[in-house]
């Protein structure tokens, strides 16, 4: 995703300046899909374009929400739903002392909101500011620019909410957080760059911020549902989701916008690079849980066994393709996967059967 790698050279948004990277000679928009022509024809930057921030000024969290606090009487509540938290359903960690178990539970939270924060600011928010200011090489309708600006607020704003909402539990719970220095899917992400030719690092990191939005997370459905979960905690997931499923339609037409101006060649790249960055988002971080694990009292060969017991390829299958499957339906529209070596990367990555 744009600024992922933290390296600004002559840009004050992107990490490597798309416009210069993807807006070459050459392109020819075509006719948008409601045409009849082949899906993943190229969209004109005039097509008819219905912003689903309509009502945003009256609805997003940043304009309407009040701040989420922890309340005094909640002490019959969990911090995160064992049910939501993969190790938490292992016999060895609900077995676990009463005060070990909660810990797991309120560090899974501090990784939850870790993650929101930092995807939010590191990695969306570059990429949106990006966008608004026309910078993206993406030729835009001028009302889906400004609805950028209305992205980038509800992502810093989500930033906030995440670091306040982890600051209080922290304050409550005396529980100190054990956090990785760096979110692993920034690392993977910078692993996949490095491999890439320059030329290409660009386009990865737009898609990268398309999938990262586009992915359907159960969290964000499940969580505010959840009556044994402190109201806060339920409170600011509730405001994340609503908030995010607008990003998502967003991010769905601008991948539309996207790939109607790149060429044959980089929808190709593009095809091989998207399982590999569904993957990079969602595989889980098995060496922070493993840190994690160690610091419950669980011997190395029990953390091993929570782990291997827990995260069976079978359930990281089916999670990955649960969890991508709009995903992947956007860019199968487009003719992603038309190209024998794409598809394969998705069956290799072990997003499709």
């Amino acid at each position: 995703m744009c600024g992922i790698v933290g390296m600004f050279v002559g840009c004050t948004a992107l990490s490597y300046c798309p416009k210069q990277l993807l807006a070459r000679p050459g392109r020819t928009p075509g006719s948008p899909e409601e045409t009849g022509t082949r899906p993943g024809s190229p969209e004109t930057p005039e097509a008819e374009y219905r912003s689903p921030f309509g009502s945003w000024y009256e609805r997003a969290a940043v304009r309407q929400a009040p701040r989420r606090m922890l309340e005094s009487d909640e002490k019959e509540r969990y911090y995160f739903s064992p049910d939501l938290v993969p190790i938490a359903q292992h016999p060895l960690v609900k077995g676990l002392p009463e005060g070990r178990f909660e810990e797991v539970l309120v560090q899974h939270l501090y990784r939850y909101l870790d993650f929101t924060a930092r995807l939010e600011y590191v990695v969306v928010n570059r990429t949106v500011l990006g966008i608004a200011q026309g910078s993206v090489g993406v030729e835009l309708p001028e009302e889906m620019r400004f609805d950028a600006y209305k992205i980038y607020c509800d992502e810093a704003y989500h930033t906030l909410f995440s670091v306040d909402l982890a600051r209080q539990v922290r304050q409550r719970t005396r529980i100190t957080p054990r956090l990785p220095e760096e979110p692993y899917f920034l690392a993977r992400l910078r692993a996949i760059q490095e491999e890439l030719p320059s030329q290409d690092r660009a386009l990865a990191e737009l898609l990268f911020v398309i999938v990262s939005e586009t992915l359907i997370s159960a969290s964000l459905a499940e969580v505010p549902e959840r009556s044994d979960v402190v109201a806060a905690v339920r409170s600011t997931v509730r405001d994340h989701a609503s908030d995010e499923g607008r990003h998502h339609a967003y991010f769905a037409v601008f991948l539309r916008h996207l790939w109607g101006q790149l060429s044959p060649s980089e929808r190709r790249t593009a095809g091989l690079l998207v399982p590999r960055l569904i993957e990079a988002f969602l595989r889980p971080d098995l060496p922070a849980v493993r840190h994690e694990l160690d610091g419950y009292g669980l011997s190395r060969d029990e953390a091993e066994r929570v782990i291997a017991e827990t995260y069976t390829p079978e359930a990281v299958g089916a999670h990955l393709a649960a969890t991508s499957r709009q995903t992947v339906r956007y860019f199968e529209g487009l003719g992603a996967f038309d190209d024998p070596e794409a598809a394969d990367e998705l069956r290799r990555h072990g997003i499709v059967a």
